[in-house]
């Protein structure tokens, strides 16, 4: 009996199709959208409007890879395609230059809008350090944060393991096709993953194998994903601390475990507190950077009042210090006396709200006060 597929959202098409074009960086594409002003959908439709150098961009999309692409979707459960203009596309990940157009993801989509904190770190990292990585995610998990790590062995796979044991959950981001698994070792950690309330993600169509340049390019969207991005064990010269400096140049904060002088393992954290990275030995130091504490979980009726009425407030001079033109993120936070990773915490719950959006340069106000 032949597989009858669905044919392709129509929404989703489009997209599909710019993603398939893999010498052509989502950024070219966005400026050729932005100088036509044109939708996706109608950029492939006005062919003979478009000049040379365009119509030799569209040359570069790649049937094979829209098939695949639809095909592995429709080849499983819980498998889904999240185009940019997807209400569950992540809202920080926008504030990339070059974001992904298409995210192939599987497992629970609710994780990409909750607060996020990355967990990154050697491969070959210690016992000490694994056990680290595993209770740190563990308490942050169980405090409502969802662990972001990219499926590798040593601390990441720690990372996903402890986040998993805790409540909340964790995301793999991938550096291959979302039906490759590297290492092939951690092929059980990302069953664990898909099928019991975590999530997988991948830019890489399917069928596409590792390449040593997919790493880096997984690494950018685990930095911007997370509020933060916590480095247990690196070497100075590593991807780790590759993926700490994504994180900092996006304006997130980067948190660093010390550890043993004499070990080449400790190096890469000690580096990253020199340059200022937060030195951090329990979980809270993390959850109290990012406003998260242990003992909201056991208010009390009139203590979650207090905090609701607290929050109105706050939710009110927010929304009006973003203006109807383009405001800077660092404008927002003095304005509210936050620091830039809170106020993209908080403003992440408007974007999903529809009351702004992020935008180059920071926010515009859609609605509101």
């Amino acid at each position: 009996m032949n597989l009858q597929l669905t044919p392709p959202d129509s929404t989703q098409l489009p997209w599909v199709k710019l993603a398939s074009a893999q010498s052509v960086s989502p950024k070219s594409w966005l400026e050729v959208l932005e100088r036509y002003q044109l939708s996706p959908h109608e950029l492939l439709k006005e062919n003979t409007a478009l000049c040379e150098k365009t119509k030799a961009l569209i040359g570069q999309i790649s049937q094979p890879h829209v098939d695949a692409a639809f095909k592995w979707k429709e080849a499983g459960q819980n498998r889904h395609i999240i185009t940019l203009d997807s209400p569950f596309y992540p809202a920080l990940l926008k504030q990339l230059d070059s974001p992904p157009f298409v995210l192939f993801a599987t497992g629970n989509l609710e994780l990409l809008g909750q607060k996020q904190i990355a967990v990154v770190g050697s491969r070959r990292a210690s016992h000490q350090g694994k056990r680290i990585a595993n209770d740190f995610s563990l308490s942050l998990s169980n405090n409502g944060v969802v662990v972001t790590s990219g499926l590798a062995m040593g601390i990441d796979s720690a990372a996903h393991q402890g986040a998993m044991a805790g409540s909340t959950g964790t995301i793999a981001v991938m550096g291959t096709g979302p039906d490759k698994v590297y290492p092939a070792k951690n092929i059980k950690i990302l069953n664990d993953i898909n099928h019991n309330g975590g999530l997988s993600i991948t830019e890489f169509f399917p069928g596409q194998g590792p390449k040593p340049w997919h790493f880096p390019r997984r690494n950018r969207i685990i930095a911007a994903l997370s509020l933060g991005t916590l480095v247990v064990e690196a070497k100075i010269k590593s991807g780790t601390l590759i993926t700490a400096n994504l994180a900092a140049d996006l304006g997130r904060e980067v948190f660093a475990v010390p550890g043993n002088i004499f070990h080449a393992y400790s190096e890469g954290c000690h580096w990253l507190i020199q340059q200022g990275a937060k030195l951090v030995t329990t979980s809270n130091d993390i959850l109290e950077e990012i406003e998260v504490y242990p003992e909201q979980i056991s208010l009390g009726i009139d203590e979650q009042d207090e905090k609701s009425a607290a929050n109105s407030l706050a939710t009110d001079k927010l929304l009006a210090s973003v203006d109807y033109d383009i405001t800077a993120i660092d404008v927002i936070a003095q304005r509210n006396a936050l620091s830039v990773s809170q106020a993209m915490a908080s403003l992440l719950e408007y974007e999903l709200r529809g009351l702004v959006a992020a935008v180059p340069g920071g926010y515009v106000k859609l609605r509101g006060k």
